[in-house]
């Protein structure tokens, strides 16, 4: 017959400790990665023209993304690795739906080209800072926030128009397109200006 285990003994989940797991494991980013393993899916619903899929699909990846914010916060959660999965994540997905949306013809393809432009010319701007310079550190400015709050908004927009067919969000749906193509380009022009100034600093 096998001894009773004393008050001193501890049940087996509670002898785990961080050297047996990797610090990076926890809900916050699997958050993210819940996130990131959406973006197919996503992507795949609005090239079939299942807008409204993709729409409840891009809610719930919303929801990911307050969490693990929350979580991150919250509970001491954060990781360096949660803080580059984390923009990853939201770059993929909203590169992913304004791809998509270009490739179905509901958006015009010079709006795709001012967004994936800026990008683009944004991490050149990053990996000429990683080769040459100290500087590993590449905080969004407000109006780099600003305008992918706007290009999530015009994506929701442009994908309600398509699904409602309401006269009125021509027009609403129009004029996101151009005030967020504005801010997207305004953007890239103020992370240059704050790009040269830190270039000068080292």
């Amino acid at each position: 017959m096998s001894a009773c285990p004393g008050h001193g003994s501890r049940p087996a989940w509670r002898t785990l400790n961080s050297n047996q797991m990797p610090g990076w494991i926890n809900l916050a980013n699997f958050c993210t990665l819940l996130r990131l393993a959406l973006v197919p899916f996503v992507i795949r619903a609005i090239v079939q023209g299942h807008l409204l899929a993709a729409l409840a699909l891009l809610v719930v990846a919303g929801f990911t993304d307050v969490i693990d914010g929350a979580l991150a916060r919250g509970f001491n959660l954060a990781t360096q690795t949660g803080a580059y999965l984390d923009p990853i994540a939201d770059k993929c997905l909203l590169s992913g739906i304004v791809l998509a949306l270009g490739s179905s013809s509901i958006i015009p393809w010079w709006f795709v080209v001012v967004v994936f432009g800026r990008d683009l010319y944004i991490l050149l701007g990053v990996l000429a800072f990683i080769g040459f310079t100290k500087v590993r550190k590449f905080p969004p400015s407000l109006w780099g926030k600003t305008a992918t709050f706007l290009q999530v908004s015009t994506a929701v927009t442009w994908m309600t128009r398509n699904i409602l067919k309401l006269p009125i969000l021509d027009a609403v749906s129009s004029a996101m397109l151009w005030i967020c193509a504005a801010f997207t380009i305004w953007s890239g022009v103020h992370y240059t200006l704050r790009g040269i100034q830190t270039w000068r600093a080292h």
